[in-house]
């Protein structure tokens, strides 16, 4: 795996500084696209799905998003987790005692083939997934978590926000559900689903 900062755009500079470590699997979203997600997690997960404001975002922050195969994140998964399987993201918060606003948020782990399977067995374009477990990633390194069900019904709002600000469907409505509510023309979006 090999560690590369991805290029910061002008008004992003000291927001989000993202490394990306990826394996050799293809048809990975380019760094670019996982900085721009991990980004809009960040900055909407301070805004509830109301459009409301509830905190400041970060003014900086570094995340490592490590993109691994199944034999890695099975791995990881039964460290970590006591689970032995590959599942598709795992977060590691990384809290610095003392030091306010540190910026050092944690690592993610995603594993590719996990996340194309997915994609393919819901009907989901790939690059619709991949942003969804971004998000859930990087908002598990804030904090939320799904564990009890108010939280995970917060958790799973700022996600459907976050999403549809990036020109997403609902993660959490297959498309074929979406294709019977929209049966001629699908659903309202911007080209994504």
């Amino acid at each position: 795996m090999n560690g590369a900062p991805s290029a910061r755009s002008p008004g992003e500079r000291g927001k989000l500084r993202i490394t990306v470590q990826r394996g050799r699997a293809r048809h990975l979203p380019s760094s670019r696209e996982l900085k721009d997600w991990a980004n809009a997690a960040l900055t909407g997960a301070h805004a509830d799905a109301r459009g409301g404001r509830t905190a400041g975002p970060r003014k900086r922050a570094a995340i490592t998003i490590r993109i691994v195969d199944e034999a890695e994140m099975r791995a990881l998964n039964h460290q970590y987790r006591g689970k032995d399987y590959a599942t598709n993201v795992l977060s590691f918060p990384l809290a610095v005692a003392g030091v306010p606003g540190g910026g050092l948020l944690g690592d993610i782990v995603i594993c590719a083939p996990v996340v194309a399977a997915e994609a393919a067995t819901q009907h989901k374009p790939v690059a619709a997934h991949w942003s969804h477990l971004v998000i859930h990633g990087v908002l598990h390194l804030l904090g939320h978590d799904h564990e009890a069900e108010d939280a995970a019904a917060v958790m799973e709002a700022l996600e459907v926000h976050i999403m549809a600000s990036l020109g997403f469907a609902n993660p959490y409505v297959l498309a074929s559900e979406l294709a019977a509510k929209w049966p001629k023309d699908g659903p309202p979006h911007n080209g994504k689903q």
